[in-house]
């Protein structure tokens, strides 16, 4: 036990929530966290969805959340959640319990080899005294601390209660600083027409409040938003544009652009990256650059200014991209779809809300109905930006986003939006403990169109090859959402048009239960002729 309670003490330095798997051999992990008041101990019954509901805390709190398991296989459903925090620069801690090192690969129960499991991603420090203990170190991002327990498993008596409860605001335990790194500064002309694409992990960069900029749904909101549909117009030389009652023609290509954090949505936007007539500024807080930057930074010397020519060319070219994108929601002749649900989730939020975005269409879909908006916080898994995980994501974005505003009168509101496959593969999100905390105002908006939506509007959808659509992509599953909800315990909500979907959303938001989950019917039989009208 000395050295489990060693372990814990450690970790009470550095985090303030430990999400934990019942197992045998973490059991003097268990009993020692168990009795300590300054951290909130969150139990799952799934290594996998423990590890992504970490994650989603850590990346509200911007420091480490520990995920605690048994040994064996249960270590490596841990790897998804490793993968997407190591590339989406977001802290998380796993501390895995194992056998004494004379009993690995001896064919013993539950025992494979965990030193070294997650290559790349996390270094593993290995514990087998107590003074391995006090010296974990909790200085990179992604922490895994192996922990060699031997028999006896279980102490004579309970250990006594440690610590003492605490609030503590997001940000790492002990340090002014966050895992922030400084690549300098670049010199940039402001008077060179100059475009910002700010994506996942961007900032707001001094000097750089002016320039229009495309913005992704988790980027700070700008001054000066530019729709992502006129990504087409910037990779032109010259184009027509209606404005303010007027027609002209416009040379729309910018000199520079500046990106900040890590864009991965819009195919057209990324293109102009690779533009050779585009010169690309790349600034990062990171050791990571999107693409291959001329000029790479993380501060900016700015002179000069936007031109107000090339600020109304923005303007006009963000308008048309908005227009293009409400339009098409207006034709009844794609139903209801996707984009429509995200219009719909996106126009009923308010300040102060949180905003939780599956992968596929439901982020894209967000960023074309006008997001990111002002005083609402959104969080996306664009590391790897894989679907694995967005349920438990999200009730961990809720419970810390609670955590932080324990004294209003109800639970802070977090929407969470997704497709149906991506609910699916993490329905055991909704596995929680009736003894745990839990969320108290987390909405869940499925896009239920009956299978892979984002491939219709992709190459696999293209008619030449549409005959194995269906069985590789497509991969229509009936499930009956209503049920899985009401079996979890989540309260449920169906919704088959806009009107409906608007009036839960609101009904919701009105007199919320703790977790409801709204199942929007949806079509993607129109998604391939939706996205050809948005890309004229």
């Amino acid at each position: 036990m000395q050295v489990a309670q060693q372990v814990v003490e450690t970790l009470a330095g550095n985090v303030t929530d430990v999400v934990m798997s019942p197992g045998s051999r973490n059991s003097p992990l268990a009993y020692a966290l168990l009795a300590r008041r300054d951290i909130r101990v969150h139990m799952r019954i799934d290594e996998r969805s423990a590890a992504f509901t970490a994650l989603g805390m850590a990346r509200v709190q911007r420091r480490h959340v520990a995920v605690v398991m048994t040994s064996g296989t249960a270590v490596a459903n841990a790897y998804p959640a490793l993968i997407e925090a190591y590339m989406s620069h977001t802290p998380l801690a796993v501390v895995s319990a194992d056998r004494p090192e004379r009993m690995v690969g001896t064919g013993a129960s539950q025992t494979i080899w965990q030193q070294g499991i997650f290559g790349r991603y996390a270094r593993t420090q290995q514990v087998s005294s107590v003074a391995d203990a006090a010296a974990i170190s909790f200085a990179d991002r992604q922490v895994h601390i192996n922990v060699a327990l031997d028999t006896p498993l279980v102490p004579e008596r309970l250990p006594e209660a440690r610590g003492e409860a605490r609030r503590v605001g997001p940000g790492r335990l002990g340090s002014d600083t966050f895992f922030f790194e400084d690549h300098g500064v670049v010199d940039i002309d402001l008077g060179r027409d100059t475009l910002v694409i700010a994506g996942d992990e961007a900032w707001e960069v001094p000097g750089l409040e002016h320039v229009p900029t495309i913005a992704e749904p988790t980027a700070p909101t700008p001054f000066h938003q530019v729709h992502p549909l006129a990504a087409r117009f910037f990779a032109q030389s010259e184009v027509a544009i209606s404005h303010d009652g007027g027609d002209f023609a416009a040379s729309t290509k910018p000199a520079q652009v500046v990106v900040v954090g890590h864009p991965t949505l819009h195919r057209d936007v990324m293109a102009l990256l690779a533009d050779p007539d585009i010169e690309v500024i790349g600034l990062s807080r990171t050791d990571t650059f999107t693409g291959h930057p001329d000029r790479r930074g993380t501060r900016v010397n700015a002179t000069g200014q936007p031109s107000d020519t090339w600020l109304k060319i923005c303007e006009a070219a963000g308008e048309v991209g908005a227009d293009t994108v409400r339009t098409a929601l207006e034709d009844t002749e794609f139903g209801f779809t996707g984009l429509h649900v995200a219009a719909a989730v996106c126009d009923t939020l308010a300040v102060g809300d949180t905003l939780v975005l599956g992968s596929s269409n439901p982020v894209r879909d967000a960023s074309f109905v006008g997001m990111p908006y002002d005083g609402v916080d959104t969080y996306a898994a664009r590391g790897a930006a894989g679907i694995d995980g967005t349920v438990s994501q999200a009730v961990g974005v809720a419970l810390a986003t609670q955590a932080l505003r324990p004294d209003e009168v109800r639970a802070p509101r977090t929407v969470a939006l997704m497709g149906d496959l991506t609910f699916l593969h993490d329905i055991n999100g909704l596995l929680i403990g009736p003894d745990e905390p839990r969320p108290g105002n987390l909405t869940i908006v499925v896009a239920n169109d009956d299978g892979g939506g984002i491939f219709e509007g992709l190459e696999p959808g293209a008619e030449a090859v549409r005959g194995q659509f269906e069985r590789a992509f497509g991969v229509a599953h009936g499930s009956d959402v209503e049920k899985l909800a009401l079996a979890y315990g989540a309260h449920y909500r169906k919704a088959g048009t806009l009107a409906e979907l608007n009036q839960a959303l609101v009904d919701i938001e009105a007199e919320p239960e703790p977790i409801t989950v709204v199942e929007a019917v949806t079509t993607r039989a129109t998604r391939r002729a939706l996205a050809e009208r948005l890309a004229k």
